[in-house]
């Protein structure tokens, strides 16, 4: 606890960045929380380092605390917004494109139960499709295959 004490502005300067790396690199800034107190913690080292704030644990965690509160209040909505502004992507799948027969008659807003690749899926179409006839798959989501018949 001494070395801490000691070299208290390098030991929050090193805290924050590892709270920033954390947030950053494995929860891709999905909270906040652990991104205010990096902040807070490295912007408190550097003002214990100048000697604007005393080298004092109590005066440092204090610090951290109000910082951490202010820079949440700055910056909470930039951020927010930025998290938001996600366009969503649709998923590729090696599936789509692929050819078999369906086991019984489809029809629109009936999905039917059918074993495909070792997988039971619900196929739906929205089209009328005859038992036997082969289909194509359009569409891949989890559990479903949409599909229509082939031309």
């Amino acid at each position: 606890m001494d070395i801490i004490t000691d070299n208290l502005a390098q030991s929050l300067v090193i805290f924050g960045l590892l709270l920033l790396a954390i947030e950053i690199l494995m929860l891709g800034f999905a909270t906040f929380i652990l991104f205010f107190i990096g902040v807070a913690s490295v912007i408190t080292g550097i003002l214990v380092g100048i000697g604007i704030i005393e080298p004092d644990l109590v005066d440092a965690l204090l610090a951290v605390g109000i910082l951490s509160a202010i820079t949440a209040a700055l910056s909470w909505k930039p951020l927010k917004m930025m998290q938001d502004n996600v366009t969503p992507t649709q998923v590729t799948n090696d599936m789509i494109g692929d050819r078999f027969l369906i086991p019984e008659d489809l029809s629109p807003g009936h999905p039917i139960k059918c074993r495909y690749s070792g997988i039971e899926w619900s196929v739906s179409s929205d089209e009328q499709i005859m038992l036997g006839l082969e289909v194509e798959i359009t569409d891949v989501s989890v559990g479903n295959l949409r599909v229509k018949q082939c031309s």
